[in-house]
């Protein structure tokens, strides 16, 4: 019995992680890039001291940090999805039945 509530628990976990992967495609994706780069640009501006001009290093550190933005607003989604999917997984088989083991007739 306790196999299959193990099972439940990791089942109900990956179906969490793949849940918050598809919400960060539908809803995270441009929110990742806008951060990213808004965030290296805020960066630049105050280690340059001012507006920063579009050369080759500004635009090549701008797409690092989209990047960045994206990977880590994925990794948070897929992390909250496994959580609320783990448990969900504890909520199920805290709510399902119990079953008694049963008890095997042998003849002495």
């Amino acid at each position: 019995m306790e196999t299959k509530r193990i099972e439940t628990i990791k089942t109900s976990m990956k179906v969490g992680a793949v849940l918050g992967g598809m919400v960060f495609l539908l809803f995270g994706l441009m929110p990742g890039f806008h951060f990213g780069s808004a965030g290296v640009i805020m960066l630049l501006s105050k280690v340059a001291g001012g507006p920063v001009e579009a050369t080759l290093a500004v635009r090549m550190l701008l797409v690092g940090g989209a990047l960045l933005g994206i990977t880590c607003l994925a990794m948070l989604s897929i992390v909250l999805g496994s959580v609320f999917g783990t448990v969900s997984g504890y909520a199920i088989t805290a709510l399902s039945p119990v079953k008694a083991p049963e008890a095997k007739n042998e003849m002495i």
